[in-house]
């Protein structure tokens, strides 16, 4: 193959990839082009220059998916649900390994409840955890790309098996806390798992840690998308067979709710790896709605928190939520700086984001606050002990995250550099995640 024709076939798959140029309009497109490069080459520009003329006058690969986008918008929902006409053996064979893999995991998080085993313990929970995301594992470690070997598979597993350990092997206490915050913290621990095999083991590129927090962030959108449609069935089989008798029912359930939420989180992934670029397309729309929503609800409250005195009345419930809502607005923020360019100028968006941070940083030191007030009134008990900690850990990220983001805004520091610190600690959470696993229970003996 000549370079003309080997930059002909690249600019080919590139216009290819857009949900909304179907193979049609990609052959239709490569012939106005061929004809410009034909008349180009007549004039006396050799091919490389023809090449790159007639791509310039046939327009930009984002100008022309955009206008495709407008004409064809019903191709970019088929998209979702329709393999395109290119994607062949391969696609249709991941496709059915991730169907496997779904009804492996549909299957293994029933394999309690004919044993006889209830759901009856915070425990229970996270066994069903454990049973389920191998799978997931399963599914990213071997995605083209990923090249997970042995070595990788093995480091994979570990989280694993400490998980099993950490769950599995200990006396709990009756009413024990800190089963529960084994099990609210594991998913952390075993995610790390995931992203380990979504990034092929390159954990040190900043690179694969970015890819790993889109792929989250698109797993989040398809998981919900297909929740929201499982609830629909759900809704639709109580009222079908309701006449058949609550034994009937019951049975039907028990089968359908945990094994179909087991299954969509590998059939999520999938989504993220076939779609890629629909939900692409929708990442920057989402995070440009609700970092707006979440900066301003944050900056209310850590008005009203402030300059009311309510923070001295933290109870254990809100101290809860607040942790929540601060690693939501870190979410939001991490999967907002993947879908900005590096070398992108500061806009609205970024200040935007500067107040939810800088919001978030005085919510959790006022939480912070309360809970060192707490310790030193009341003592040390788990679920304090492990506030604290998150707390120290989103605080430190926050300052450092609010910093740059200041030093981005005032042009002394490239788009790039946020990104790259919020990559670099995450492994500084999954660590704290560890710990609340490994090592809070047996120091506060299982209670």
């Amino acid at each position: 193959m000549d370079v003309l024709e080997q930059r002909l076939a690249e600019w080919r798959t590139h216009v290819g990839r857009s949900p909304a140029v179907a193979g049609v309009d990609v052959e239709e497109l490569e012939s106005h082009l061929r004809d410009q490069v034909e008349d180009l080459r007549r004039v006396g520009l050799d091919d490389d220059e023809a090449f790159l003329v007639a791509v310039r006058r046939l327009g930009a690969v984002d100008g022309l998916s955009a206008e495709y986008a407008r004409e064809h918008g019903d191709r970019l929902w088929k998209q979702l649900v329709l393999a395109p006409p290119a994607e062949d053996r391969r696609s249709r064979g991941r496709l059915r390994q991730a169907l496997l893999l779904a009804v492996g995991a549909g299957l293994a998080v029933q394999v309690p409840r004919l044993l006889g085993a209830g759901v009856e313990r915070p425990a229970d929970l996270g066994l069903l955890v454990l049973l389920v995301l191998p799978f997931l594992v399963v599914l990213v470690g071997t995605r083209a790309g990923a090249a997970l070997g042995p070595r990788g598979w093995l480091v994979a597993a570990v989280p694993f098996v400490v998980g099993a350990v950490a769950v599995l092997a200990p006396p709990w206490a009756e009413g024990s806390s800190t089963e529960v915050l084994v099990v609210l913290h594991l998913p952390v621990l075993l995610w790390a798992a995931v992203g380990h095999a979504h990034a092929g083991g390159r954990w040190r590129s900043h690179e694969a840690r970015m890819d790993v927090v889109r792929f989250t962030g698109e797993w989040v959108v398809y998981y919900a998308l297909v929740a929201l449609g499982g609830g629909v069935v759900v809704g639709l089989t109580v009222l079908l067979l309701q006449p058949a008798g609550e034994p009937v029912l019951e049975q039907v359930l028990l089968w359908l709710v945990p094994s179909g939420a087991a299954g969509a989180v590998v059939v999520a992934a999938w989504l993220v790896e076939a779609k890629q670029q629909v939900v692409e397309n929708m990442a920057p729309v989402l995070t440009a709605v609700f970092t707006p929503l979440v900066a301003l609800v944050l900056a209310a409250s850590a008005v009203v928190y402030a300059t009311t005195g309510l923070a001295a009345d933290f109870d254990r419930d809100l101290l809860l939520g607040f942790d929540l809502l601060l690693l939501v607005v870190l979410g939001l923020v991490l999967y907002a700086l993947s879908a900005q360019e590096p070398t992108r100028r500061p806009g609205v968006m970024d200040r935007v984001q500067l107040v939810a941070v800088v919001s978030a940083l005085v919510l959790d030191a006022l939480v912070l606050a309360s809970l060192l007030g707490r310790l030193g009134e009341l003592g040390p008990t788990p679920n304090r002990v492990a506030a604290l900690g998150l707390n120290a850990v989103l605080l430190v990220d926050l300052v450092v995250a609010a910093v740059l983001a200041v030093r981005f805004l005032a042009g002394r520091a490239g788009a790039d550099r946020p990104a790259r610190w919020q990559t670099a600690y995450l492994p500084v959470l999954v660590v704290w995640a560890a710990v609340v696993v490994v090592v809070l229970p047996p120091v506060f003996a299982f209670r």
